[in-house]
């Protein structure tokens, strides 16, 4: 056992809520309401409502001290299967919260697996409910930026947001730091090495692993409760990866996640950014466009280029989301689903758009997400833009107020104003010292409409 893993272990077990800073919790907080607004706007989606059946028809469980209600839907099935459908769904609508360094998402296993957690545990506080949250955060962070730099695929997040799962359940499950050594070995070797790439050429539900990525830190847990062995876990234990773990508890990555405006691809989302600027600056609609011209990274470039047939394409569509923003000024699951899958008007623009890479757009890639556009105009002006960098990150953050009505747009339509509004204010309330999690939690697993 190596003295990073003891590092991790401490802060994993022994975090007290009121060392972690002001601004990390306020963070967890928001970050929280957000990856509920999109797990609440993903719930009608065909994907998440796949993801809530198959956890009941697979992953019931056998042990009533292990079993959790599924979010918004009531139904109860085991922890590790609970976590999994929120994940699957929430994972669906990409509209959750990411890391730039990591290459990947965190909040989208961290807020299930509290969720879930909750119903096996004794209620506990509002500030260990943040506190539980940073550490997935912290642990699953520093360990996607290990895994990425140890190997030579590009994966998705479930290979390893799975390990900030397992550091979240050992805290709130009262585990040894051996059994959190042996699960989060199990979780590392069992996490979905998935090929993200592939997902990008051709994209299906499987989107980034998380939802194998919860169940898989999950069961790890129960595994290692049970006496299961599995360590080490090389992202933790391995020299060559100790430098990312040496700032842990002085940094804090929970104050550095990037929120996005969107619900689609956040490779996407510079291009966007940068129609949108140019045209509110010129004063233009899509009428005036004669052609359009994205410069952008290569992980970009190479996102699904045609009109697409279903949600899952139009959520990686670099051309479709740029074509959405140009027409309508905004994007909105309206448009990734149903009818907005058939719009003719966003057909049409499609053939306007060329999209290429740009050499210094991937030499910052991962760390930045810039691209810039050319527009040129029926009257033969051409307009450019700046080097544009996605909105919502620390670069160009979005303002408390701007995540907030997020929540509210994506929330309200499915649950309606009052619970969208109960939900909001029970998020911010965690901070207050006597608060419980049970605030929230009372508002978190009941379906729509009941």
């Amino acid at each position: 056992m190596t003295n990073t893993f003891d590092k991790v272990a401490a802060f994993s077990l022994k975090l007290d809520p009121q060392d972690i800073p002001q601004s990390t919790r306020e963070a967890a907080a928001l970050m929280l309401l957000d990856t509920l607004g999109i797990t609440i706007a993903s719930g009608p989606m065909e994907a998440g409502r796949i993801g809530r059946e198959t956890a009941a028809a697979l992953y019931g469980a056998g042990d009533p001290d292990i079993s959790a209600r599924m979010m918004f839907d009531g139904r109860r099935v085991s922890m590790a299967g609970a976590a999994y459908a929120a994940a699957t769904q929430t994972d669906n609508l990409d509209g959750h919260d990411g890391y730039n360094p990591s290459k990947g998402h965190i909040g989208v296993v961290v807020i299930p697996a509290l969720a879930a957690l909750a119903e096996t545990v004794p209620d506990f506080s509002g500030p260990e409910a943040l506190a539980t949250i940073t550490v997935g955060y912290e642990v699953a962070g520093r360990a996607g930026i290990s895994l990425h730099d140890t190997v030579s695929d590009y994966h998705t997040s479930g290979a390893w947001n799975a390990l900030g799962v397992a550091a979240m359940a050992a805290r709130l499950r009262g585990q040894t730091p051996e059994q959190l050594r042996q699960s989060m070995g199990i979780a590392e070797y069992h996490g979905p090495r998935s090929q993200m790439m592939r997902e990008i050429a051709n994209p299906t539900m499987l989107h980034d692993g998380s939802g194998w990525g919860a169940m898989v830190g999950m069961s790890s847990a129960v595994l290692a409760e049970m006496g299961f062995t599995g360590a080490p876990a090389i992202t933790i234990e391995e020299d060559r990866v100790a430098q990312h773990w040496a700032d842990l508890g002085q940094f804090w990555q929970m104050e550095h996640q990037y929120v996005k405006p969107y619900p689609v691809c956040r490779w996407a989302h510079a291009a966007i950014d940068a129609v949108r600027a140019l045209m509110l600056e010129h004063k233009i609609t899509a009428d005036d466009i004669a052609s359009l011209q994205v410069n952008t990274f290569n992980e970009a470039a190479c996102l699904f280029q045609s009109m697409p047939n279903d949600t899952s394409s139009a959520q990686y569509s670099l051309p479709f989301a740029v074509a959405t923003m140009a027409l309508y000024g905004r994007i909105g699951v309206e448009h990734i689903t149903g009818d907005g899958l058939n719009d003719t008007s966003v057909a049409g623009f499609l053939g306007k758009i060329t999209v290429s890479e740009a050499q210094i757009h991937s030499e910052r890639f991962p760390q930045y997400r810039y691209s810039d556009v050319e527009v040129t105009l029926i009257n033969g002006q051409t307009l450019a833009s700046s080097d544009v960098h996605a909105r919502g990150g620390p670069e160009s953050p979005m303002s408390h107020e701007e995540v907030v009505g997020k929540f509210m747009e994506f929330a309200t339509p499915t649950v309606g104003q009052t619970r969208a509004e109960a939900i909001r204010d029970a998020c911010f309330a965690l901070m207050q010292p006597d608060s419980r999690f049970s605030d929230l939690g009372q508002h978190l697993y009941d379906p729509p409409g009941s």
